[in-house]
């Protein structure tokens, strides 16, 4: 029978369970099934499986854990053309990523020579950080602060604002300040004073902010641009208490051509990705506790098979 990571009640990393009695998921017309050989481990499927985000994203229990995979190709649902059983592709899941099995609608090759891990990393990370710089929506030569400018979302976030001209002031750990500046930003330690430090980088604040790291820190962001219409987060639940708009994933920023055109960027260099660990998928309570104790320095990945 086919195997998944379920969780059955929300809390910590202890309720993500190995079972072996999963379904064979069944492709929809416009859905491919793939054999997972990667899957992406984020702070977001912590979240979701703390149940932190119940009050904008609804989870039926019992649920499978993760969205983001990599694989081949094993079954094609009746209007698929652009894949054959066999292909190597990478995208978002429809049933949970943490399985030995697992459905797409949103996907597109893996370039040859492109790592497995890699692969299974680039598609929810790029998507948000493209989505919330679009919202932003910032011009070159405007300056932007990104929290965890180190971290998943928050490294590409950097790299694609920093190709769109746009100045770039990113807070980060010790460990990570020289890795952030290589990606063009300017840098702000974490801690007391951080305000202060992006002050002294840009006396007149900033543009906009973008916070991916869910600190608690929206209130200065706010000070820092002026307005909470110019500051989106992707990892406080408390945005509504500073008028700051919380940007959650949807199906409609999600696109083939966009994971195309990632993979192309990711594979002539133009965009780097950072794998901190790779873990065996039935060790995904052990990946989940280290990314909560926040230490975790690029992708977690769980790999099938190893």
């Amino acid at each position: 029978m086919p195997s998944e990571i379920t969780f059955s009640q929300f809390g910590g990393p202890e309720v993500l369970q190995w079972t072996a009695d999963a379904e064979m998921p069944e492709p929809l017309p416009s859905q491919i099934v793939i054999v997972v050989l990667a899957a992406s481990a984020s702070s977001f499927d912590a979240h979701l499986r703390h149940g932190d985000l119940m009050d904008s994203i609804v989870t039926f229990l019992p649920s499978g854990a993760g969205f983001e995979a990599a694989g081949i190709v094993i079954a094609r649902g009746r209007a698929v053309r652009d894949v054959e059983v066999g292909d190597e592709v990478f995208g978002f899941t429809d049933t949970g990523a943490y399985a030995q099995f697992a459905a797409l609608t949103t996907y597109a090759r893996k370039p040859e020579g492109m790592s497995w891990p890699i692969a299974a990393s680039i598609s929810s990370a790029t998507t948000t950080a493209y989505r919330v710089l679009d919202e932003l929506g910032l011009t070159s030569g405007q300056t932007l602060v990104i929290t965890g400018g180190a971290g998943a979302v928050g490294s590409f976030a950097v790299q694609i604002a920093v190709s769109r001209g746009i100045r770039v002031i990113a807070t980060v750990s010790a460990a990570d300040e020289a890795y952030v500046r290589t990606l063009g930003a300017q840098t702000a330690r974490y801690g007391d004073g951080c305000s202060d430090r992006i002050r002294a980088l840009s006396p007149r604040g900033a543009d906009a902010a973008f916070d991916t790291a869910g600190v608690r820190v929206l209130s200065e962001l706010v000070t820092l641009t002026g307005s909470p219409k110019r500051v989106i987060t992707i990892a406080d639940p408390t945005a509504a208490t500073y008028g700051v708009r919380l940007s959650n994933s949807h199906a409609q920023s999600r696109s083939k051509q966009l994971l195309r055109d990632v993979a192309e960027l990711v594979t002539s260099g133009d965009l780097e990705v950072r794998i901190a660990r790779t873990y065996r998928m039935s060790e995904a309570a052990q990946a989940h506790r280290e990314l909560e104790a926040g230490e975790v320095h690029g992708r977690v990945v769980l790999m099938n098979g190893t």
